[in-house]
């Protein structure tokens, strides 16, 4: 007997995404990251099953490096394949017989790989779990032998503690991910409250090396510093019910002020131990000393966390800044495990007067999650959203200094063009916009965009021979286009047309007449006659002599590989070029569906429009309301209500006995279609507009009262999983 296993829709956003790698951009090895306690195993199970649809014949290795995770592993492949066959272990005292479909630890399989007489391409389906541990000459030694068709590597960390990249094994590119503040609200970790606390030290004279402060010249600092322990010591007091009864782990900066701490603590009548590499073969019993209340403390070293796992912690003590932000999320994991009696994991975090290198921002947005919001917006708000049931509280000299090292850390416009300034010193590739960004790799060019396009970044570096006059309005023009446009939508079909017109030089019968329409207003957000153009031929020409072609081909490659959703065709519009589940202008979308004309470009700044000569009307919903700029009279209440319901609110006007109202409760009986575009928020957090997501057509359902009124829509294809927490989340407050 099988239990009907479904994806938790976190779940299913990770195997579509999984679907777009393969068939939108060909990467067929693939690295999933998410968060301890999300199912992991399970998604790739998940994923398997779709392979098996189409390879029913496929051989599948699953490599982990614990017999107990193999034998958990083995057992969710059963379930979900509904095969209590499935698969052999090899492992301590078990052999196979087949090979076929195996799940080995990575010692045994390491040990036998000279003599298994097994090609190469004989596994099409290889998963590798845990996969951090992936440079390790054992692993590396599995990935040189084999070559299946997919590669799968599951990890809750993306960062190697070695410095080694697992990246590179997976095309550089991180193929989906479910991070911690997503897991929290969908209840699969606890929540926490975090207490960032200024502890009166000054880092900024301290060395910075490789991404990271001088260990020896932290360490010195800190264990001679008696004022700071006081305020850790009180700091604790203040804020933990009881010391007596905490579980906590401490996070020190090295084995001599992990053993400083633990004395200082013990000082003090806490119940403290140390656990480094130098007593490792303690661990387990160290371990069980913490979980059963014998040690209050427990004092690590960050770069030995990981085999730490305890879900009985309730407290984190960050006694020392942590620079990689993915270790720092891996240590604040080790307290959000769920335990039988634990509300919450308290977290006390105590942050000095940091270099600028120390990224604060990134560090706050993982802790908030996606949002649309500029984190220094939140951060001056007290984190309005921070994940449900969770709190994140900076001391006022905390919030002062935090601020003030994102301020100098942002990237600026003269930062931006020293860097442009200093790139022939790093490189002897040419200077384009790809190249820049192979050198700077995490850079956002939504970030660069704000501040200047690329052709205006060059020119005002003066590395190139410009002799020629820069004609501002042409760069004001791109900038514009791109900012604006072009970065914000993610229609793929739409950015490749775009990637073909530059390829072609603009040639004026280069794809669909709607897709070249939508160019047109990209660029010049105006009509054909505004501009003097009679033509769209006329309109490409002017589009040739800005001169951008190489460098909106290298913002269009970059906005392609970001590519994370399907987007499927729209039913029965042959003419429309819009994707479902694909964001766009309010712009684009009339353009999409033949209101906009290059002739005419119809007002529209109501919630509503209506295309009368196709029946047609399309539906534009903000779901987080800000009352600047919204009356209270178009304040309408609109949330999901499930992935295929949706209650939105109309105008105040419309009953259901006649007129509009009349006319949405009989739509179909009538011929009338009705099309709902959603968006989060009126802006990003870029400062621009922001799109809507077209979720595509819906039906009338139901009722409720009169002017105005509310009304549930079934959408005919389910929303998308990226927006369902968002849109579900106004209808709880």
């Amino acid at each position: 007997f099988f239990f009907d296993l479904t994806p938790f829709p976190h779940q299913r956003e990770i195997l579509e995404q999984l679907t777009v790698e393969r068939q939108t951009h060909q990467r067929f090895r693939n690295l999933v990251v998410a968060a301890t306690g999300t199912g992991k195993t399970l998604i790739s199970a998940f994923d398997f099953a779709r392979f098996l649809k189409t390879h029913p014949d496929a051989n599948f290795l699953f490599v982990a490096h614990r017999e107990e995770i193999l034998k958990q592993a083995r057992a969710a492949y059963r379930g979900v394949l509904r095969n209590s066959t499935f698969g052999e272990l090899w492992v301590g005292g078990h052999t196979p017989e087949h090979y076929r479909q195996l799940f080995v630890s990575i010692q045994t399989l390491n040990n036998q790989l000279d003599t298994l007489n097994l090609t190469a391409d004989y596994y099409d389906y290889i998963v590798i779990d845990e996969v951090h541990h992936i440079a390790a000459s054992s692993y590396r030694a599995v990935l040189h032998h084999f070559s299946p068709s997919i590669l799968l590597g599951l990890t809750a960390t993306p960062e190697r503690h070695d410095g080694g990249d697992i990246l590179a094994d997976f095309g550089g590119v991180i193929a989906a991910e479910m991070r911690l503040p997503e897991a929290i609200n969908r209840r699969h970790l606890c929540p926490f409250q975090y207490f960032g606390i200024d502890d009166d030290t000054d880092l900024r004279t301290i060395p910075w090396q490789r991404g990271r402060y001088d260990i020896a010249q932290l360490t010195n600092l800190y264990t001679s510093n008696q004022a700071r322990v006081d305020k850790i010591l009180l700091s604790m007091n203040e804020i933990i019910t009881d010391l007596s009864r905490m579980k906590a782990l401490a996070f020190c900066v090295s084995k001599e002020h992990a053993h400083y701490m633990a004395q200082q603590f013990s000082l003090k009548g806490l119940k403290a131990d140390v656990l480094t590499s130098d007593n490792r073969h303690e661990r387990q019993r160290k371990q069980q000393l913490l979980r059963a209340g014998e040690v209050n403390v427990l004092c690590v070293v960050d770069i030995f966390n990981e085999g730490v796992d305890i879900p009985e912690v309730d407290t984190l003590l960050f006694l020392r800044p942590t620079e990689s932000l993915t270790i720092f999320l891996q240590q604040l994991g080790r307290g959000l495990r769920l335990a039988e009696g634990k509300e919450c994991c308290t977290v006390l975090d105590f942050v000095g007067h940091s270099r600028p290198e120390y990224d604060f921002a990134n560090k706050f947005r993982a802790l908030v999650g996606k949002s649309a919001r500029a984190i220094n917006r939140e951060i001056e708000q007290g984190f309005p959203h921070a994940p449900l049931g969770c709190r994140i509280e900076l001391t006022k000299r905390t919030q002062e200094m935090v601020l003030d090292n994102i301020r100098k850390a942002s990237l600026t416009l003269r930062r931006l063009v020293a860097m442009v300034r200093q790139y022939p010193q790093h490189t002897h590739l040419p200077l384009t916009l790809a190249n820049f960004l192979t050198l700077y790799p995490h850079i956002d060019l939504n970030e660069l965009y704000k501040r200047g396009c690329w052709s205006e970044l060059v020119f005002n570096a003066d590395i190139q021979a410009n002799d020629s006059p820069v004609d501002e309005s042409a760069l004001k023009t791109v900038k514009k286009a791109i900012f604006q446009r072009i970065l914000t939508t993610d229609d793929h079909v739409y950015l490749q047309f775009l990637k073909q017109l530059c390829q072609t030089d603009f040639a004026p019968d280069t794809g669909s007449e709607r897709h070249r329409l939508m160019c047109h207003y990209d660029v010049w957000q105006q009509t054909g006659s505004a501009l003097g153009f009679s033509s769209i031929a006329q309109s490409f020409a002017a589009l040739r002599r800005l001169g951008i072609k190489t460098e909106l081909m290298d913002v269009l490659d970059w906005k392609l590989s970001q590519t994370k959703h399907e987007q499927s065709r729209m039913e029965d519009l042959p003419d429309v070029p819009l994707r479902l589940h694909a964001r766009y202008s309010r712009e684009q979308i009339l353009v999409g569906f033949g209101a906009t004309t290059f002739e005419q470009q119809p007002p529209a700044r109501e919630g509503l429009y209506a295309l009368k000569d196709q029946n047609i009307e399309l539906l534009f919903v903000t779901l987080d309301k800000n009352e600047k700029q919204f009356s209270p009279t178009t304040m309408y209440h609109d949330y999901a209500i499930n992935a295929s319901r949706f209650h939105w609110q109309s105008q105040n006007s419309s009953r259901p006995d006649k007129g509009r109202g009349k006319d949405y409760i009989q739509h179909q009986k009538i011929g009338k279609r009705l099309f709902l575009f959603v968006r989060e928020q009126t802006k990003d957090e870029y400062g621009r507009t922001m799109g809507f997501v077209n979720f595509g057509e819906v039906n009338y359902i139901s009722h409720t009262g009169s002017q105005p009124m509310d009304i549930t829509w079934e959408l005919i294809t389910p929303m998308p999983n990226f927006m369902w927490q968002q849109a579900a989340k106004l209808a709880v407050g």
